[in-house]
C-alpha cells in the first residue's frame, strides 16, 4: 500500500516563499555581497596595514577581527532587508493574511542565507592575511551557521521593532550590536579554545542559547504585532 504523500505545513511553505522572494530581490540588487563583502574584506586589511607583518600578533587577533567584521557588516545586511520594504509591500503582506511570525521567519531565513554567504566570502581574506591555526577549521562548520542564524534573527527582530520609525537606520544597529555581543564572544572563544586543544562545547552551547532566545523574542514580537493590527 502506497502511503499518502505528506506535504509541508502551510506556514512553513509561506515562510519559504517569503525567503525566496527576499533572496530574489537581493540577487537583483546585489548590494549584500557585491558591495558589502568587498568593504568587509578591506576592513580585514586594516590591522595588518597598521601593525605590519607581525605574524604571531596577527594570528592572535585574526579570529577576533574576522568576527567583529562579520558582526558590524552583518548588521547592515540584516537591517537593509527590512529598510527596503515600502509601506505598500507591508500593507500587502498584511492583507494577504500571512501571520506576522511567518513573515518574520521568512525574513530571518533570507538574512541567514545572506549572512552565511557574507561569512564565506570574507573568510578567504582572513585566512590569507591572518594565517590562523588549522586545528579549528572543523568547528567552523558549526560556528558559521549558528552566528549567521543568531545575527539574522536579531536583525529581523530589530527591523520589526523599528518599522515605521523615522530613526530606524540609527535605532536598528543600537539594538542589534549589544544583543549580538554574546555571539561575538562565543565565536572568538571557540577559536581560542580549539587553538589550545580544548573542546569548545560550552561556547557552542552559548551560541545555540542566543539563537533560541532570539527566536523566542521574535515569536513574542510577532504576537504583539498581530494584536496591534
Amino acid at each position: 500500500m502506497i502511503s499518502p504523500r505528506t506535504e509541508a505545513p502551510r506556514p512553513l511553505l509561506q515562510a519559504l516563499e517569503l525567503t525566496r522572494k527576499d533572496l530574489r530581490l537581493e540577487v537583483r540588487a546585489g548590494e549584500a555581497l557585491l558591495v558589502t563583502a568587498p568593504f568587509g574584506g578591506v576592513a580585514l586589511l586594516l590591522v595588518p596595514l597598521a601593525v605590519g607583518t607581525d605574524v604571531p600578533m596577527l594570528r592572535s587577533v585574526g579570529s577576533g577581527m574576522y568576527w567583529a567584521v562579520v558582526l558590524l557588516f552583518g548588521v547592515l545586511i540584516t537591517l537593509r532587508q527590512s529598510a527596503v520594504d515600502a509601506p505598500q509591500q507591508v500593507e500587502l503582506l498584511r492583507l494577504t493574511g500571512i501571520h506576522p511570525a511567518v513573515q518574520l521567519l521568512g525574513r530571518a531565513g533570507a538574512n541567514a542565507v545572506l549572512l552565511l554567504a557574507f561569512e564565506l566570502a570574507v573568510l578567504p581574506v582572513a585566512v590569507i592575511v591572518y594565517d590562523p591555526p588549522l586545528n579549528n577549521w572543523p568547528w567552523l562548520v558549526l560556528v558559521l551557521p549558528l552566528v549567521a542564524i543568531g545575527l539574522a534573527v536579531l536583525g529581523t527582530l530589530a527591523g520589526a521593532l523599528t518599522q515605521g520609525l523615522a530613526g530606524r537606520t540609527t535605532l536598528g544597529p543600537l539594538l542589534v550590536v549589544p544583543l549580538a555581543l554574546p555571539l561575538l564572544l562565543a565565536a572568538t572563544q571557540t577559536a581560542e579554545a580549539t587553538r589550545y586543544g580544548r573542546p569548545p562545547w560550552n561556547w557552542l552551547a552559548l551560541l545555540l542559547l542566543v539563537d533560541l532566545v532570539a527566536a523566542l523574542a521574535v515569536v513574542l514580537s510577532a504576537r504583539s504585532l498581530e494584536e496591534g493590527s
